[in-house]
């Protein structure tokens, strides 16, 4: 599942924050809710967000709208075009820092890193930041996410510090748990 509030939240707070982000879903398709828990409204990563907005606000503009869908669509396409999946990223873009917002989507990455072989030796860290999928955790957690982001960039060499940069974040946000990875492209 995409989870559009969490992880478009931080791309949001980072980007505004001056940082250089790109963002992904981990699953097989983009699912909102739906009219009902069982029937999520299923669209293949790609689709541009306008074109759900649309279409959402065609099919039942006051389901939408009352269940969040139709602002969070807003928000994102005018974060980026369209939700782009993480296994079918440019195979040549690196990151030093990834964050993803459950565990699920951190287990699913660090996974991909590891069966892509690390052919470029090049360290990465993964730092999963678990935030309940609700706009109001999602702006908690995005801000934390934004902190953690300023830790790592003031600091001299995140490779060596990291464990007491997280520590030290954790003492700042000890109600977002957090998961870290050494990984490798």
């Amino acid at each position: 599942m995409l989870t559009l509030s969490r992880s478009m939240v931080a791309h949001q707070v980072l980007q505004r924050a001056g940082y250089n982000v790109s963002s992904y879903g981990t699953g097989s398709a983009v699912r909102l809710p739906g009219p009902s828990i069982d029937k999520p409204v299923v669209y293949s990563f790609g689709t541009p967000y306008n074109e759900m907005y649309n279409e959402l606000q065609k099919r039942d503009e006051r389901l939408y709208k009352n269940n969040g869908v139709l602002m969070m669509l807003e928000r994102n396409r005018n974060i980026k075009d369209h939700p782009e999946r993480w296994h079918e990223k440019d195979g040549h873009k690196v990151f030093d820092v990834v964050f993803t917002c459950e565990e699920r989507c951190f287990d699913a990455v660090c996974i991909d890193l590891m069966n892509r072989g690390a052919k470029l030796n090049r360290l990465v860290h993964v730092i999963n930041i678990e935030i309940k999928d609700n706009h109001e955790e999602a702006i908690v957690g995005g801000n934390g996410i934004l902190d953690l982001a300023n830790m790592i960039n003031e600091s001299e060499d995140v490779d060596s510090e990291i464990m007491e940069i997280i520590s030290k974040w954790e003492e700042a946000h000890k109600n977002l748990p957090i998961l870290h990875q050494a990984c490798f492209f």
